[in-house]
């Protein structure tokens, strides 16, 4: 039998090639005794299959799309699993129906090494930009209780409220980003082409103009002039401030502001204290030990703030005091969620109290996001209009003083 493998050697360095072997037992315990650490092998027939596997682990799909797929994976998966389909047909079934050409090699890759014996939560650690850590501690902890179908769906639930949620938030903001960027194009077009036709005609005229007039020549007659450095400054600024968002310092300083903003500083906080309360009860619901629990949530907190108030609550989970307490900070957490944690200690239904909790605050989500964003509409609207109409007071105004005194001299 013909088999292609990807294996690293005592060096770290890749190494891709085919083995004829009579079987994968065989060929990975001759690749081992080589030097080399396996780590995918597969039938020749198979390696595009394998190929594409690779592919989609160094460049997986966006984050949005990946929230999407995995939602319809796990829906997929507890729907087959709860009938009594075996785990290796189940991904078959569901890597047929998959259009997406990167998560079909996912699931090819899911499903080889199924086949070989290894559990499915260790095959997702092969994918871990497709399979986060939670998404793989539910799986596992499926496995050791022998309750799949109902982790999967725990699963699927918590997947597709994010994704509700996510979608929620980019359809309220679709609206006004069309609204800022058609704005943005005609306030442009207008310095570039329109202001500068009227400041011509105005050097023909020699008429005086008002200030605002002069302003606005000036600042057209500006980005005319040094359009292509106006361009790279915005190039190297965005460039800066992506690295700069990804620097530690940076996105400390990001998560501590963003709490400041009047009503946009509530809501994050609102959205966070809802993710963290739904991650951290899904997992103590699926029996998951509460220790690991708290470093998984941390994990996928997505703010600093919040990160550094999970571990504190991990560390005083070790030393064997309530983790209510590194909770109890009603600038950072929804007084709820503190509410329902320490309900829950008291009654040992942690987990149940943060699901509830945390649906309740979805809901409220949704409610303020809409709300928010039907304001910033008119508001956004009403500046365009104030800009479009102090360009076009600011070009005619001239003219109308010039007809007028036209009319004058006239009447003389």
């Amino acid at each position: 039998m013909k088999l292609a493998y990807r294996a690293f050697d005592k060096g770290g360095k890749p190494v891709d090639a085919m083995i004829d072997a009579a079987g994968l037992t065989e060929a990975t315990e001759v690749l081992r005794r080589q030097g080399l650490y396996v780590t995918e092998i597969v039938e020749a027939a198979r390696s595009a299959v394998a190929g594409a596997a690779q592919k989609s682990t160094a460049k997986g799909p966006r984050s949005g799309q990946r929230l999407r797929l995995l939602t319809i994976f796990s829906r997929q998966l507890y729907v087959l699993v709860s009938s009594g389909t075996p785990m290796t047909q189940a991904l078959m079934a569901i890597e047929r129906q998959t259009e997406n050409d990167r998560w079909r090699g996912v699931l090819a890759g899911l499903r080889q090494r199924v086949e070989e014996g290894v559990s499915l939560s260790a095959a997702m650690e092969a994918y871990p930009d497709q399979f986060d850590s939670v998404c793989r501690s539910l799986v596992s902890a499926g496995e050791s209780s022998g309750n799949m179908p109902a982790m999967l769906d725990r699963l699927s639930v918590m997947t597709r409220k994010q994704q509700r949620l996510r979608s929620t938030i980019i359809g309220a903001m679709v609206y006004p980003a069309v609204l800022i960027a058609v704005g943005a194009c005609v306030l442009v077009t207008m310095l570039l082409f329109v202001v500068p036709r009227f400041g011509t005609l105005f050097e023909t005229l020699d008429v005086p103009l008002p200030p605002t007039t002069l302003v606005l020549l000036a600042v057209s007659g500006l980005i005319h002039a040094y359009w292509w450095a106006i361009l790279m400054l915005l190039l190297v600024t965005g460039v800066g401030a992506r690295a700069w968002l990804k620097s530690l310092g940076g996105r400390r300083t990001v998560d501590h502001v963003v709490f400041k903003v009047p009503k946009f500083g509530k809501l994050v906080r609102n959205l966070l204290s809802a993710r963290v309360a739904r991650m951290l009860g899904a997992l103590i619901e699926s029996r998951v030990p509460l220790v690991e629990a708290l470093q998984l949530t941390r994990g996928a907190a997505g703010n600093s703030r919040f990160v550094e108030m999970i571990s504190r609550a991990e560390e005083a989970v070790t030393n064997g005091n309530p983790m209510s307490e590194a909770f109890a900070d009603p600038d950072l957490v929804n007084s709820s969620v503190f509410e329902a944690i320490r309900h829950g200690e008291q009654s040992g239904q942690v987990g149940s109290l943060l699901l509830h909790i945390a649906d309740f605050l979805d809901e409220e989500n949704e409610t303020v996001v809409k709300a928010q964003t039907s304001l910033i509409e008119p508001m956004i609207l009403l500046a365009l209009g104030v800009l479009v109409g102090f360009i076009a007071l600011s070009m005619f105004i001239p003219l109308f003083d010039l007809a007028a005194v036209a009319q004058t001299g006239g009447g003389q």
